[in-house]
């Protein structure tokens, strides 16, 4: 039997896309590329800050752990100088503090430090080299130098010997010194670690290249909170803590540090003069509220008064937290807030009893 097999052609349709279901699709393409957008804006808003927030709590954290070190192995004796903050002697209105907010012509903004000490420095090629050396701290406020609104750091070696005890110019600058001690003074053997934060020299090194403001004082034993570093209670008649009689640091417990870092990126917009501005309105802390004359003043105060310069409006006295930041120093200068807010205070207590 004979078998006849049919094909039957089968036809295909093959539909187009209509113009009403391309428009569908690139309303949801579109919608979906703004929401990664956002998203992506989003996430980057939250990670700049927070680089810019790592970038300054690593720097501030080698200056604290390197502020400890040197605290640490200070040489605390009553027969040796400390420059520090006091109510008078050398510059201005004590050690080399300005008198507040607003920098006046002569001060300056930021505190200087500088005392004996048990750690390595740079020693002279010549003489019986010591353990012992002098370190200092300092912004540098020279606006001529690459250092301008920068944290220094000064460890000079120190000799056993007697050396050539000739003065040396200019301003004694290259002077070479043994280990001295009172009544000889800091200032009259190493200039540049007392009278002022515009001195050259070589015994300075850049440490804390996005510090720009640098302040201390004191937490005494018997509680307060003050820039007088000895209890003026008990020793109403004390002038200088050589003067009238030299107590050292015997009525301090501890050192407080406290500075104020901007990361590099924020740095750059803000002009050298506008961040010195920014610096001034940041009060010295004998001007801060309470500041333990009359009343005790609490701790943190001083770094309160300060976040309310970079997050409040600096026009306002006293700066005022919460209030919208107007982008300028209480004298004008253009600070942009985003720069401002990048800005991080930082405080540290060390406890001279347990060192």
């Amino acid at each position: 039997m004979k078998r006849q097999f049919w094909t039957a052609a089968v036809q295909s349709k093959w539909g187009a896309f209509t113009l009403v279901e391309m428009l569908i699709s690139i309303v949801v393409l579109a919608l979906l590329i703004l929401l990664v957008t956002q998203v992506v804006n989003t996430a980057a808003t939250v990670v700049r800050p927070a680089n810019k927030h790592i970038d300054t709590d690593t720097q501030a954290r080698g200056i604290l752990d390197r502020m400890a070190i040197d605290l640490g192995r200070m040489l605390k004796r009553t027969d040796v100088d400390y420059y520090i903050k006091q109510p008078v002697k050398y510059n201005g209105h004590g050690n080399g503090h300005g008198y507040g907010k607003k920098l006046q012509t002569g001060q300056q903004g930021s505190d200087q430090i500088a005392f004996f000490n048990q750690v390595p420095g740079y020693y002279p090629s010549t003489g019986s080299q010591s353990p012992l050396s002098l370190v200092g701290y300092r912004v540098n406020e020279d606006s001529t130098s690459s250092s301008y609104l920068k944290l220094e750091r000064m460890g000079k070696g120190l000799l056993w010997n007697g050396v050539n005890t000739s003065n040396q110019p200019p301003n004694n600058q290259n002077f070479t010194s043994p280990i001295v001690f009172l009544p000889l003074l800091i200032k009259d053997r190493w200039p540049a670690a007392a009278d002022g934060s515009t001195e050259v020299n070589a015994d300075y090194e850049v440490i804390g290249p996005q510090v720009f403001r640098f302040e201390y004082y004191y937490l005494l034993k018997n509680g307060s909170v003050t820039d007088v570093p000895w209890d003026r209670t008990a020793r109403p008649t004390q002038t200088t803590i050589t003067t009238p009689v030299s107590i050292g640091l015997i009525d301090v417990q501890a050192i407080a540090v406290a500075i104020a870092v901007i990361d590099p990126a924020s740095r750059s917009l803000i002009p050298p003069a506008s961040l010195s501005d920014l610096a001034s309105d940041m009060v010295d802390f004998t001007t801060a509220p309470g500041r333990g004359v009359g009343g005790a003043k609490k701790i943190g105060d001083m770094e309160n008064y300060w976040n309310g310069v970079l997050f409040g409006d600096a026009t306002q006295t006293p700066p005022l937290p919460g209030v919208v930041n107007t982008g300028q120093t209480s004298t004008g200068s253009q600070v942009p807030p985003a720069a401002a807010s990048a800005i991080r205070i930082y405080n540290r207590y060390f406890d001279l009893r347990n060192f």
